[in-house]
C-alpha cells in the first residue's frame, strides 16, 4: 500500500494497511524545506505569460519534492487571493484562474502515491462584521440566499479542480473560535449543517473526499457535523481545547478527523516537544484508522524547519500501523449513525 491509498482509506473511515497518512492543509515552508524559491502571489502577478508558465513548472517541481522528502500523501494546490488580514494578501494564493493551471501542472508532474486536494469553498463560515451579524437576526432571508450562492460557486468550482486533477476538496468554513461556535443551534440547522450535507453529496458525486476546514471549540456541533456525510473535518483545534482522541470517541466511525500539531508549538517550541507531541498524539489515536496527521492550521514560512521535521521523525518512529488489524475501525459514540 501506497501514501495515498493510505489517505484514501482514512477519508473511507477504514484503517489504513501501511501508515497514519500526513496532509496539511497548507504546507508554506517550501522555501526553507527546499532550499529554493516558491513564487505566488503578486510576484507571480507580474510574471510575463512565459515567466508565470516557467514559474508554476518550478514551483511544481518545489512542491512534489517536498512532499516527498515529508511523506506526504496528499498535497493542497495553492488557493485564489484573499486577505488574511486586511490589506494583507495570503501567502499561498495565486492570481484569478492560474492557481487551475498550476493545479494542472501539479497534475502533470505529479507521482501516483499523492492526492492532490484543492480548496473550492462550501458553506458560510462566521464573520463578526456589524452587517453580518445583524443580518443574522434582521435579516435572516439575505443569509439563506448568501449560503445557498456559496454552494453554488463552490459546487462550479469544484467541478473544475476535479477536472484540472484535485481529487478532495475542502470547504475552509471557520465556524467556531477559542470561546466556541459562532453559530447558535438554530442557525446551524438552517444555515450549516443542511449545506454541508448538499456539498458533501456534490462532491461524491463527482468522486472526490469532503473536508471541512475550521478553527476553533466545535465540541457542540461534533456529533451533528460526523452525521452531514462529509468526509473528513480538518483542524480539531488544541488552541481553543479541543482533543483529538476525545473528538474520535465523539464521531467514531463516522469521519475521518485531520491535523491536531498545535501550529503554535510548531513555531515556537523545540524539536523535543514537536517530537514528542506527535508521538503521543499517533500512539494515542492511531488505532482503527480514521487519523491524518498534520498542523492543526496552515504551516507558516516562519516555522523552523527542524520543527516539522522532528513532527516527521515522530511519524516514522510510530505512524505504521503493525498491531492492529488493517482495514477495521474501532467502535465509538454515535457509529448507529454512520454513514451507509
Amino acid at each position: 500500500m501506497g501514501r495515498k491509498q493510505d489517505l484514501t482509506a482514512a477519508l473511507e473511515h477504514r484503517q489504513p494497511e501501511g501508515c497514519v497518512p500526513i496532509w496539511e492543509i497548507e504546507f508554506q515552508a517550501w522555501d526553507a524545506a527546499s532550499g529554493r524559491h516558491v513564487v505566488l502571489g503578486h510576484e507571480f502577478e507580474a510574471l510575463s505569460v512565459g515567466g508565470r508558465e516557467k514559474a508554476m513548472y518550478a514551483n511544481a517541481e518545489i512542491m512534489l519534492a517536498v512532499s516527498r522528502d515529508m511523506c506526504f500523501a496528499a498535497l493542497s494546490s495553492p488557493n485564489g487571493y484573499w486577505n488574511q488580514a486586511p490589506g494583507q494578501l495570503a501567502y499561498y494564493c495565486m492570481p484569478g484562474d492560474t492557481r487551475f493551471r498550476q493545479l494542472e501542472v501539479l497534475r502533470e508532474l505529479c507521482p501516483d502515491d499523492l492526492m492532490l486536494i484543492s480548496t473550492t469553498g462550501g458553506v458560510i463560515g462566521a464573520d463578526y462584521s456589524m452587517d453580518f451579524c445583524c443580518r443574522l437576526v434582521d435579516d435572516p432571508e439575505s443569509i439563506d440566499l448568501l449560503a445557498q450562492d456559496r454552494i453554488r460557486h463552490a459546487i462550479e468550482a469544484a467541478k473544475r479542480f476535479r477536472d484540472c486533477g484535485a481529487k478532495a476538496a475542502i470547504s475552509p468554513s471557520d465556524i467556531a473560535d477559542n470561546s466556541g461556535p459562532f453559530f447558535n443551534p438554530e442557525q446551524m440547522k438552517r444555515w450549516i449543517l443542511p449545506y454541508l450535507s448538499e456539498w458533501s453529496d456534490a462532491i461524491r458525486e463527482m468522486g472526490m473526499y469532503s473536508i471541512l476546514h475550521s478553527d476553533g471549540d466545535l465540541t457542540q456541533y461534533m456529533d451533528a457535523i460526523a452525521s452531514t456525510g462529509i468526509d473528513a473535518i480538518q483542524a480539531i483545534d488544541p488552541v481553543a481545547g479541543m482533543d483529538m482522541r476525545a473528538t474520535m470517541d465523539v464521531v467514531g466511525s463516522r469521519l475521518c478527523l485531520c491535523g491536531n500539531i498545535d501550529c503554535g508549538l510548531l513555531l515556537i517550541g523545540t524539536p523535543e516537544a514537536v517530537y514528542e507531541a506527535t508521538r503521543n498524539l499517533v500512539n494515542t489515536c492511531k488505532d482503527g484508522g480514521n487519523l491524518v496527521l498534520g498542523a492543526s492550521n496552515a504551516v507558516q514560512p516562519e516555522v523552523p524547519i527542524e520543527n516539522y521535521r522532528a513532527m516527521i521523525a515522530a511519524w516514522k518512529e510510530c505512524g505504521r500501523y503493525e498491531n492492529t488489524e488493517a482495514g477495521t475501525v474501532k467502535p465509538a459514540a454515535g457509529d448507529a449513525q454512520q454513514r451507509a
